[in-house]
Parts: structure tokens; sequence; C-alpha cells
């Protein structure tokens, strides 16, 4: 399996570690440690070093609560390390935002993926933008603004209308002119969802990945393992390591993390079991 991202062909045959760079004041694991420019770009430099095969940029925070960003800040945030980055890593940079514009503008700057957290908001112009330039396009399950998303979390069966939303958007985008080895799926752990309603995701993310696509798996230090541990967000490592191996083992192509050097290391053990010869 291979995802197109513009110019560049990535090979999915082992699963790929997306490192999450977030340059903003307050997300909910990381905020304030990369906003200044010069120590993101060192960051997500340092995360290739450690294993990384795609860098996630992100200027807002996607936290449940968190208030949204104006257009200009965001840009301002994003653009110089996306550029930088795109200019001196050898793998693709991914632009994490819920605005057309910022988007465009990351591909601009060297951008090859576009994260996109709008969800069952999703906007025209973000497809046109993916479809005209060829960029990849990671296609999230969510509902609402991070400010409204908490109230939104009401399924009857969570798996099955989440599934049932990212086939539909796959098979839209396509009509669009996306290429289908261009997008991935994302159920958005923790994006409109209760602790069970991600563990129930985990544990059939299989259906998912029955689609066909490419499934992205975002549970890093992700609040439904500090509900299940009890734990603080700075002692989630070891939860988030057990559901990078789940959903590799269900069949997860792509982990988004914080931690890249351990996680790095929990893909290379599950690839190798996966993949050891019989006898």
């Amino acid at each position: 399996m291979k995802l197109r991202c513009r110019d560049l062909l990535i090979s999915l045959d082992k699963p790929v570690v997306m490192g999450v760079l977030n340059v903003t004041p307050d997300s909910f694991s990381d905020g304030g440690l990369w906003l200044d420019p010069a120590v993101a770009i060192a960051h997500g430099a340092a995360m290739v070093k450690e294993g990384a095969g795609i860098v996630d940029v992100g200027g807002e925070s996607t936290r449940p609560g968190a208030e949204s960003v104006d257009e200009a800040e965001e840009l301002r945030r994003v653009i110089p390390v996306v550029g930088e980055l795109a200019n001196e890593l050898t793998v693709p940079v991914s632009i994490d935002t819920r605005k057309p514009e910022v988007a465009r503008r990351a591909v601009e700057a060297g951008a090859r993926i576009v994260n996109d957290e709008l969800g069952e908001a999703h906007e025209d112009a973000m497809d046109e933008l993916v479809a005209a330039t060829g960029a990849a396009l990671v296609v999230m399950h969510n509902r609402g603004t991070p400010a409204e998303m908490r109230g939104l979390a009401r399924y009857d069966d969570v798996v099955a209308e989440v599934t049932a939303f990212l086939q539909a958007r796959a098979e839209d985008l396509q009509g669009r002119g996306v290429a289908r080895d261009s997008i991935v799926l994302d159920p958005g752990f923790g994006f409109a969802k209760t602790p069970g309603h991600n563990l129930q995701l985990l544990r059939r993310l299989d259906e998912i990945v029955s689609l066909g696509y490419p499934v992205l798996s975002g549970t890093s230090r992700k609040s439904f393992i500090g509900a299940v541990l009890d734990v603080d967000v700075d002692r989630r490592v070891f939860g988030t390591a057990a559901t990078v191996a789940w959903s590799l083992v269900k069949g997860a192509r792509i982990v988004r993390v914080h931690d890249v050097a351990p996680m790095t290391q929990v893909v290379e053990m599950i690839d190798a079991i996966s993949s050891a010869p019989g006898g």
C-alpha cells in the first residue's frame, strides 16, 4: 500500500509514525513547548531522527473546550515552521487545521498532506484544494468545534456511524477528483467521543480498515487513556503504547504520536512480529 502525497509516494507496507508538532500555547499535552519557530523546527527535525516518517504541524488547539484561533494568528504560527521543515526534512510535512486557507498556504509552503479536522462540517474549499494540488488528505471524523464537541458525543452505534461517514466522505472525495491513493481515514479518537466510544472504536478498528484505505490512529496521550488508567497527561506513555500496538494489530498504517522514540519501537516490534516467517 502506498500513499500519494503530491510528487511523493510513501510506502505504508510498514506502519508509519506521524510526529505531533503543536505550535500552540494551549494544546492539551504540549502547549507552549514548541511555540517559538526555531524551537519547533529543531523539534521537528529531532522527531525524524527518532523515527517519524511524517511531521504533523498544527497551530490551533483542538482539545475539547478550546477556543478558536483566528486565521491570521494560525498562519503566523504555522507557515514559517512548515516552510522550513519542508525544505529541511526528507519526510513529508502535514498541516493539521480546520481552515482551508491555512491548508492552502501550508501546501504552497511545502506541506504534502492536509490533516483535515473539520469532520462532519467539511468544506468544499478543502476538498478542492487537495484535488487541485494532489496533496494527501486525512479525513477525520469529528462533530462541531472544540468548544462544542463534548455535547455532540451521541451515537446509537459509534463504530457503524463513524465507518459510514468515512466511507461516504472517501467516495465523495473521489467524485471531486481526489485520487483514491491520496486518502487516509481517521476515526477521530477523542473528537466528540466519550471514553467508551473511543474504546469501542479501538476494539472494532478493523471494520474501518476493511474499507480498503489506509487508517490513521491518533490516540496519543488522549483523555480516555487517562480515564481508564487514572493518570495525568504526562503519565500516559504506556497507555498510549498499548493503544498504538492494538491499532497496528487491527490494521492501522499510520500512528500519530507525541512520544516518537518509544512509539517507533512499538511499531518496529509489532511489525517484526507480524512479518516473522512461519515455521
